[in-house]
């Protein structure tokens, strides 16, 4: 009887299952929080190399691995001795490494996540479940994190039922399977035509490569990767004119805020991010000339950043911050129902550079003085904030020095939020925070958290970083000394139930991402009109009463130094790891090893405390 086989007919209910992943991305944050959830033991493994795989399918000794994120195989001596279930980001019967670009590129109007079993062929082993989701027009990244994500946590969750049952047989995919096998989907297929093609064709070729691998091309006559566009609704407005378009067709025509817009052959989208580079070099070529050298060539950066060639376009500032009717590039937007004032802030990645966290400043001031009476801070879709922005200090000729601005104005940001009195504040988490942004959330009076989304309230994992944003403020009053000591400490991330629970957030609100708008809403106005129970006016003033007591005790200002004391010591001082930890970060350098807290099966005491399962004479020694 095969070892695979024997996992069959004795599996717990509660299993032991080992992430073997290429990075701890977010679906495999959000496909940990749900199996921690559902009772099972976990442990993450890097996919490093063959033997070290091996050696931690022999250590953990899993009843499952699971896949969530891999550029290459599984080893052959592991899925021959424990079952392996692969996430797939595409259709039953899809195969190959691209395909979420080649649905977004050809404009499938439904897509999906297949959960299967690896074998000897990629792609090609027997489904153990599936799930498919209606597909918008979005960047791959924005598709990735949300319907990509929601769909895969539905059938792991279902695939892993199917497993314990010990009665599913997974089967292989028909010929009559929506899917079929594509190849990479490279550079040639991305091309983009600017005479030729027109704003919704370059649009869907940008938003296939968003995140990873880009799309070469031009901009200001700069050979580049080009990231994160978005529709302009009035190109016209910015020089465009359909009588001469083959004139400002692939042209930089303005900018906004470090973005850029571009001609195309019927109008105009905004370039956010590109990466600098060697455009359509050879890749020995590109890559002989990205080893050391600027870089700033080696990050993906606001378009004006990465080409600073386009500062010399005019700027093109939106009138104000109320939010525009026609589709444009506003990172910021604020916008009222009744006695309610939405502030949207969408920003790449949810990384908040100095910038950034000024504009945001001015905007909730805008938003205080508007005869409203709640101030809800939505965030993105995608991320409510990721802290500061550390991309932009790689870049900077002192990053130690960019460290520091960006955390005094994200602590600017912070304060603003904690001192306005006059009005309730709520912080709608529709998308994942983490690091400083999840204390930054936690400054509004209300913290209401989408169900689904991922939080990491903790700075270790960038070198030891102390972090700032008043989390010694906020944080031991709400969960207790001990408890703050434990969220910075757990290094792992935190589902909103577990948020709430815990006490460090309020409620876990609806899942889906419309129904959870509308019930923010709804709770917000709830809010405006009677406040705690007590009416508006009682919990306006009780919350005054008890910001002038905690200033009394201790003032802002003196927490606020402590925690910039340490910081500067993060920065400036003796021990580098931040600046290491940060680099390897923004280059993305192939992982060595598994960090500790991931990698349990790698704790001295895992050997012992960990019971054998049974297909574990089938591995090699």
């Amino acid at each position: 009887m095969s070892a695979v086989l024997r996992h069959f007919l004795s599996v717990p209910p509660s299993m032991r299952i080992l992430f073997l992943t290429h990075s701890f991305n977010s679906l495999a944050q959000r496909l940990y929080a749900d199996l921690a959830a559902d009772g099972h033991t976990l442990s993450v493994e890097f996919d490093i190399a063959d033997p070290v795989t091996e050696e931690a399918v022999a250590l953990f000794r899993p009843d499952l691995v699971l896949a969530p994120f891999l550029k290459r195989p599984v080893p052959v001596a592991v899925w021959q001795a424990v079952p392996c279930l692969i996430v797939h980001p595409g259709i039953v019967g899809d195969r190959g490494p691209s395909a979420l670009d080649w649905a977004i590129q050809e404009g499938a109007e439904e897509w999906g996540v297949t959960v299967l079993q690896a074998e000897a062929e990629l792609d090609g082993g027997p489904v153990w479940a599936s799930a498919t989701f209606a597909m918008r027009p979005a960047a791959k990244s924005s598709l990735y994190r949300r319907e990509v994500t929601e769909a895969a946590s539905r059938a792991v969750r279902q695939a892993i039922a199917r497993f314990q049952s010990g009665s599913f047989v997974p089967a292989r995919p028909g010929n009559d399977a929506p899917g079929r096998e594509r190849p990479l989907l490279r550079q040639a297929e991305r091309a983009i035509d600017w005479q030729r093609d027109g704003s919704a064709a370059v649009l869907a070729k940008i938003r296939a490569a968003d995140g990873f691998p880009g799309v070469m091309s031009e901009l200001c006559g700069v050979p580049c990767r080009l990231f994160d566009a978005h529709p302009e609704g009035d190109p016209a407005a910015y020089g465009w004119n359909a009588n001469n378009h083959a004139d400002f067709a692939g042209r930089a025509l303005a900018r906004r805020h470090g973005v850029v817009l571009v001609g195309t052959r019927d109008g105009a989208v905004w370039i956010g991010h590109a990466r600098r580079g060697a455009g359509g070099l050879p890749c020995a070529q590109a890559a002989e000339r990205e080893e050391g050298g600027d870089i700033r060539e080696r990050l993906k950066l606001p378009a004006s950043l990465a080409i600073p060639e386009a500062l010399a376009l005019p700027e093109a500032p939106l009138p104000s911050v109320w939010k525009v009717a026609t589709p444009t590039w506003q990172d910021i937007a604020y916008e009222e129902a009744g006695a309610v004032g939405f502030l949207h802030f969408d920003f790449y990645n949810g990384a908040m550079g100095p910038d950034q966290c000024r504009r945001l400043t001015e905007a909730l001031r805008f938003a205080a003085g508007r005869p409203t009476r709640v101030i809800v801070l939505l965030g993105g879709a995608e991320f409510w904030s990721n802290g500061i922005h550390l991309n932009l200090i790689e870049a900077a000729d002192s990053p130690a020095d960019a460290s520091w601005a960006a955390i005094n104005a994200m602590d600017d940001l912070a304060e603003a939020l904690l001192t306005c009195t006059s009005h309730l504040t709520v912080a709608a988490l529709q998308g994942n925070v983490g690091a400083g942004g999840a204390f930054l959330a936690r400054a509004a009076d209300r913290v209401w958290v989408r169900d689904g989304v991922i939080a990491n309230p903790h700075y270790k994992n960038m070198g030891n970083l102390y972090g700032s944003e008043f989390w010694t403020y906020l944080l031991p009053p709400r969960v207790g000394a001990e408890g703050a000591r434990r969220i910075l400490a757990h290094r792992l991330p935190m589902s909103a139930g577990e948020a709430v629970a815990c006490g460090f957030y309020d409620a876990v609100l609806a899942g889906d991402h419309a129904a959870f708008r509308v019930d923010v809403a709804r709770r917000a106005a709830e809010l405006a009109e009677n406040g705690e129970g007590d009416g508006y006016v009682a919990a306006l003033a009780a919350k005054a009463a008890r910001r002038a007591a905690d200033e009394a005790a201790k003032p802002l200002a003196a927490y606020r130094a402590e925690e910039l004391a340490e910081m500067r010591r993060n920065f400036y001082g003796f021990d580098p790891s931040y600046h290491v930890a940060r680099y390897h970060f923004v280059t993305k350098t192939p992982h060595s090893w598994t960090p500790r807290h991931l990698a349990r099966h790698r704790e001295p005491e895992a050997a012992t405390s960990l019971p054998a399962s049974p297909a574990f004479s089938e591995l090699p020694a």
